[in-house]
C-alpha cells in the first residue's frame, strides 16, 4: 500500500503541490483555464508552517479513519483496492460531520456544491500530483514498509557515521 510522505526538512513552503493538486481536481487540468472554472477547483493539500517550518499536511488515509466512522451517508469510505479513504461526491450530503472530527483538519468544503473533499491519492495517476510536482521532492509517494526500512536504514548509518 503507497501513501504520501513528507521529508519536512525539504519543503519551501512554495506551494506548488497545492497549486498542482487543485488543477489536477480540475475540470480543464490546465493552470491557465482551471481559476475561471465553476465550481472552483480546490486543493487537498494544505503547506503550513509551524515553529518556523512548513510542512504539506493532507489526508493520512487513517487506518481506523474517524470520517468513515463519523459519515452519516456513507460517503466516506475505504476504497477496498487501494486501501485509501475516499469521498463518494453523489453520497456526500454535506453536513460537514467528516471535517469535524478530522484530526488533521484537511477535509475541505466544497461551498459552491456542498460537498466535501479530500485527498484521494489520484487514482488516475501512478502519482499522485502534488508528489510529481514537488520542486524539491519533499513529497514522496512510496510503499509504506518501503518507506519506513529506509528511513530505519538512513537514521542507522547517520548514528553509526557520527
Amino acid at each position: 500500500m503507497k501513501r504520501i510522505f513528507v521529508q519536512p526538512d525539504l519543503c519551501t513552503a512554495c506551494k506548488t503541490c497545492e497549486m498542482q493538486c487543485a488543477i489536477e481536481h480540475s475540470q480543464a487540468k490546465n493552470i491557465f483555464a482551471s481559476p475561471s472554472e465553476k465550481p472552483h477547483p480546490m486543493n487537498r493539500v494544505y503547506v503550513e508552517a509551524a515553529d518556523g517550518r512548513k510542512i504539506p499536511i493532507f489526508c493520512r488515509h487513517c487506518d481506523d479513519a474517524p470520517c468513515v466512522a463519523a459519515c452519516i451517508s456513507g460517503a466516506m469510505f475505504r476504497d477496498p483496492i487501494t486501501d485509501a479513504v475516499m469521498c463518494d461526491s453523489s453520497r456526500c450530503i454535506g453536513c460537514w460531520t467528516c471535517v469535524m472530527v478530522c484530526p488533521y483538519g484537511v477535509i475541505g468544503r466544497q461551498l459552491e456544491l456542498g460537498k466535501a473533499v479530500k485527498c484521494d491519492l489520484c487514482p488516475e495517476r501512478e502519482s499522485p500530483a502534488c508528489v510529481d510536482s514537488c520542486p524539491t521532492k519533499a513529497l514522496v509517494f512510496e510503499d509504506v514498509e518501503k518507506f519506513s526500512k529506509e528511513k530505519r536504514a538512513s537514521f542507522a548509518a547517520a548514528i553509526a557515521g557520527g
